[in-house]
């Protein structure tokens, strides 16, 4: 019985996994043509398309494996069906419940798998894929320190403390250097917003150097013309959906020890945590299909299957999701209730099986 689980472990993990590429290879095909059309912006070029699309993989790949897993074990499964290696394990004295526990022992490798994508690999290419598309297309020097987001900009470099919004800032000082590389002014505001066309800095300090000394003043208002795009700060603004959980959870605490409360950060965090757990249902709900569907069935009505349930479950997911978050729910409840219900789904059909 070991090498009849090794064998169907090894099909799922084989059948899975090359459904993944395909269906990544697809969505980078997309994404492609989407970036085609920012290759007029800055430096961006058909090599930096590249570097980006191989940046953003994790991510999506740790996204389509749950559907992969459904697509992949159903088309496996099947031609062990089609085949008749099904009936042949069962006449060997395996029950179909042990073919049940061989197909999980492979999802488990799976949702291994897909953890430690995307608490270890994808959040920090996501970022780095950001930071990289923006500074091609922006053609701005930009970076994150413990000081602060610093910006250069020619013979300008910008440091800001704050950042509440992409089009709001706090803590802001501005450098200018001559050609020289000598500092001849120094400015800071405690505040600047972005109205759509410039920023507009409030509380202003401005302070002269030149080689007779160095001069002072203050003022309430100043408009900024500065290059600084509103989009390349959203690289800054801490995105949930590029943190791993360990950095959700942090910042969940974070957020708590200073009396907020973000419901879309709790959400994101739960969401990482049940993610693996999809892929082991999705192949539970593979066995049913399989198990119930006539051996004549063909690949490909097995594949319109596969896509019509998986594209199904994660519009559902989706928008409970986003109910959750309007009308206030458990993220707890809003994260897991739609595998939840897939789950109860697909033990209800393996419990029917004969």
């Amino acid at each position: 019985m070991k090498v009849l689980n090794n064998y169907i472990a090894r099909e799922i993990l084989k059948g899975s996994l090359v459904a993944s590429l395909v269906l990544l290879s697809l969505l980078n095909f997309f994404t492609f043509t989407d970036e085609l059309g920012d290759m007029d912006e800055g430096t961006y070029s058909i090599k930096d398309i590249f570097i980006y699309l191989s940046m953003t993989s994790p991510r999506d790949f740790y996204e389509l494996l749950p559907s992969a897993t459904l697509l992949g074990s159903l088309v496996t499964l099947g031609g062990l069906g089609s085949n008749r290696e099904l009936i042949a394990m069962q006449a060997a004295g395996a029950s179909k419940f042990r073919i049940i526990w061989a197909v999980v022992r492979g999802g488990l490798i799976l949702a291994v798998f897909s953890s430690l994508i995307g608490e270890f690999i994808a959040p920090p290419s996501e970022r780095a894929a950001v930071d990289f598309k923006s500074e091609a297309t922006k053609q701005q020097v930009a970076s994150r320190t413990k000081y602060g987001f610093w910006l250069r900009d020619g013979r300008i470099f910008i440091n800001i403390r704050q950042i509440q919004h992409h089009d709001e800032l706090g803590d802001i000082s501005i450098f200018e250097f001559d050609e020289n590389r000598r500092l001849k002014l120094e400015t800071h505001a405690d505040k600047a917003v972005y109205d759509g066309s410039k920023w507009r800095l409030n509380n202003i300090k401005i302070s002269r150097i030149g080689q007779n000394g160095a001069s002072s003043e203050s003022k309430s208002t100043v408009d900024w013309a500065s290059v600084l795009a509103p989009d390349l700060l959203n690289v800054f603004v801490v995105q949930p959906k590029n943190l791993s959980a360990y950095e959700l959870w942090k910042y969940m605490e974070y957020l708590d020890n200073n009396g907020q409360k973000n419901q879309n950060v709790e959400l994101a965090f739960w969401g990482r945590i049940v993610n693996p757990f999809v892929t082991l249902v999705m192949l539970l709900v593979a066995v049913p299909f399989v198990m119930t569907i006539r051996r004549e069935t063909s690949v490909g009505q097995r594949i319109v299957v596969g896509v019509t349930f998986g594209l199904g479950f994660y519009l559902f997911d989706s928008i409970f999701g986003h109910f959750g978050l309007i009308y206030q729910m458990n993220p707890i409840l809003a994260a897991s209730f739609p595998t939840l219900m897939v789950f109860t789904f697909a033990v209800v059909a393996i419990a029917r099986l004969r």
